[in-house]
């Protein structure tokens, strides 16, 4: 893979290029890391250094447009709007075709559907895709991931739009598996408005052929291949998760599933985050 001086690259933010440069500097396996929607790349700062301890190098990619903090994040909701899923996919590549080695890729909800998309064209040495987000052949719909979506479904301007959760809302969709305390700690901390129009794309990939929420689950390059999904998830249920892992798993490169018990879509920020960060990172040790 070639090198490129990330810095000068259209797109890609200071923070991106610091981490890029880290990476390339050293011989550590890099570690990229793609957060969903009503996230920041910030949400994976605890992942980040659990990889680096373990010798790899972390690079969490924001979606364009992204501000750096919740905080501006909050105060600038048109920020997100227009962030769709084909832009956020090519940026991801950007990323890493500036690193000098393949990385690891790692997403959680719809940033488990970007990863697969970026398995899908052969940049990823091998993938965890954490409830994520269905694509183009996933056909289970479960009413709880339904009405988790309707904040956004509901009204068709949301398009165009950037959504913010109510707390109920994040509290049914994210936080059912938790305690009512430690649901407000994470939706002060981490929530954030999040464009409508990826939604609305992956809810209507089934009717539409050109559809940006497709994957090339049959690609020989697109390596091995780890979904996890949360026993309690609304957002992205256990039907969902598996229907992408059996659509994923015609490829000939190994593809597993693994299924965390109570655990709700907040999986990967909630205190209960390190168990799955151990399952996602025992799985790159072994298939790497």
């Amino acid at each position: 893979m070639t090198s490129a001086a990330p810095a000068r690259m259209p797109g890609i933010t200071h923070r991106e290029a610091r981490q890029i440069e880290r990476a390339n500097a050293s011989d550590a396996q890099p570690a990229v890391f793609i957060h969903g929607l009503w996230l920041l790349a910030s949400s994976w700062d605890r992942w980040g250094e659990h990889f680096q301890r373990a010798g790899y190098s972390a690079v969490s990619v924001s979606w364009p447009g992204d501000p750096e903090s919740v905080a501006e994040a909050n105060a600038r909701p048109e920020a997100f709007a227009g962030q769709k899923v084909r832009m956020v996919a090519d940026h991801v590549a950007d990323v890493i075709r500036a690193l000098k080695r393949k990385p690891v890729v790692i997403g959680h909800s719809f940033g488990g559907l970007l990863a697969q998309i970026t398995a899908g064209r052969g940049l990823s040495a091998a993938t965890v895709a954490v409830d994520p987000a269905p694509f183009r052949g996933v056909l289970p719909l479960p009413l709880s991931a339904l009405r988790s979506a309707l904040p956004v479904l509901r009204d068709p301007r949301n398009w165009s739009r950037a959504v913010a959760l109510t707390f109920d809302q994040f509290r049914y969709g994210w936080t059912n598996a938790l305690s009512e305390s430690e649901a407000k700690q994470l939706y002060s901390r981490y929530m954030v408005p999040a464009p409508g129009a990826p939604i609305f794309q992956a809810a209507t990939a089934n009717v539409n052929p050109w559809t940006q929420a497709q994957v090339d689950r049959l690609t020989p390059q697109r390596g091995p291949l780890l979904i996890i999904s949360g026993e309690k998830d609304h957002t992205v249920p256990r039907a969902i998760a598996y229907a992408s892992f059996r659509r994923q798993r015609a490829n000939a490169a190994p593809t597993e599933f693994e299924e965390i018990a109570g655990r709700g879509h907040s999986l990967t920020i909630d205190s209960g985050w390190h168990e799955v960060a151990d399952r996602a990172l025992a799985f790159v040790k072994r298939s790497v």
